[in-house]
């Protein structure tokens, strides 16, 4: 590609990207959101793994990223100061027409990089399949909770749900890229359980496990905002272990994180894509 030599798309001139689409059509999309991490990590932390990932991984395989979207579904989080989210409906519109928008361009294989582990999967996976549905194109959605669990369990120092929310993976992340915003001496000190004890039943209340080594059942019953914050508050919001972040672990994560989407990326290649072209959105 002549002039510029930046995977992200929207550094490019429009004719460095037509120049790239002829020899490629895949574009990583990350997507985020807005949202508390403790009093020690930025509200950018979500949206922080989905550019850290997937900047590495088109730099790996040779395709390019398209702008970050900031906000996600975060209802629970909306009862602390600056959380902005999206209505799930509005997730999914919005994924559905940057994707639509990349399909018209000429792009054919679209993944969806989630950096809200988990929270934003249900919206973001019927983007996907509508997008599929209406056009033929390959769209994946890689979560960077759940497509390398077993590497980073392995670069994880403590036990099971150290973690979560804010906790030892998200704050090495942090720590590894966005060193300047983190201040690990404002985290609870030690590990704080990612679920409060449970008042009846068997079964954890909350979306599917980030920590690979996390086990035993669950159940999805959402809480309203201000339940969230009265049971997260004394912990500042965070699930897991801070304390035991680095930012080596944090590179090695995301390291470990893209090269299984690159490596999504080149099983992509390999499958066939019919697109039918969506018209412009407008």
């Amino acid at each position: 590609m002549p002039g510029r030599s930046s995977v992200w798309l929207h550094e490019l001139s429009w004719d460095e990207v037509g120049a790239h689409l002829a020899q490629d059509d895949v574009a990583l999309v990350p997507i985020g959101a807005t949202e508390q991490h403790g009093h020690h990590a930025p509200l950018l932390l979500d949206t922080g793994w989905a550019i850290s990932v997937a900047e590495e991984a088109a730099k790996s395989a040779g395709c390019l990223v398209a702008p970050p979207l900031h906000y996600g579904w975060s209802h629970g989080h909306m009862a602390y100061p600056g959380c902005i989210g999206l209505r799930a409906e509005t997730l999914t519109a919005v994924a559905i027409d940057i994707g639509e928008s990349l399909l018209h361009q000429g792009f054919r294989r679209i993944v969806l990089v989630n950096g809200n582990r988990s929270a934003n999967l249900a919206p973001m996976e019927i983007a996907a399949v509508k997008l599929r549905l209406s056009t033929g194109a390959l769209v994946a959605v890689a979560d960077c909770g759940q497509i390398a669990r077993d590497a980073v369990a392995a670069l994880s120092e403590g036990g099971p749900n150290t973690n979560g929310h804010a906790g030892e993976s998200e704050t090495s992340m942090v720590l590894a890229y966005h060193p300047h915003l983190t201040d690990v001496s404002r985290a609870p000190g030690g590990f704080v359980p990612a679920r409060p004890p449970r008042e009846s039943g068997r079964l954890r209340r909350g979306h599917t496990a980030v920590d690979p080594r996390l086990e035993g059942d669950s159940v999805f019953l959402p809480p309203l905002p201000e339940e969230f914050r009265a049971r997260t508050e004394a912990r500042q919001g965070v699930d897991g272990d801070p304390t035991r972040a680095s930012a080596e672990k944090g590179r090695a994560m995301v390291g470990a994180i893209a090269g299984r989407v690159a490596e999504l990326v080149a099983e992509m290649r390999g499958m066939k894509a019919e697109v039918r072209r969506p018209p412009p959105v407008g």
